[in-house]
């Protein structure tokens, strides 16, 4: 059976965000720079390849981004709370990260600070 690998669109969907946002932070932060973007597993035709279980690498890649204006680079309020509540019920950063990025697949719709809060809701219920 073949490996599956995750492209530009597949990693996108993992974290809740635009193919575009994907190759800006691949274009912004080559290898070599002081913060590179995770190197691909594979490449084919040119086209990058991630595999699926490296989807944590690249969360806590886009997590330790320098944030813009005062406080750069801490977790919004809902992301906090949710973190919380998920060590609280067992899971550590990279599991809870794992999880939150499923439901953003699961629904596109809703914002981040969105699922945090339905998820500490539904946990606190």
């Amino acid at each position: 059976m073949p490996e599956s690998y995750l492209g530009v669109l597949g990693i996108a969907e993992a974290l809740g965000v635009s193919r575009h946002a994907v190759h800006k932070w691949r274009t912004r932060h080559p290898d070599g720079s002081d913060h590179p973007f995770p190197e691909p597993d594979v490449e084919v035709d040119g086209a990058p390849g991630w595999r699926p279980d490296r989807i944590g690498d690249i969360v806590r890649w886009r997590d330790s981004l320098p944030g813009r204006g005062a406080g750069g680079g801490r977790p919004s309020l809902a992301r906090q709370e949710y973190l919380k509540e998920a060590a609280a019920r067992g899971l550590d950063r990279e599991e809870a990260m794992r999880t939150l990025a499923a439901f953003a697949v699961e629904f596109p719709e809703m914002t981040e600070q969105e699922l945090c809060a339905w998820l500490v809701g539904k946990w606190r219920h």
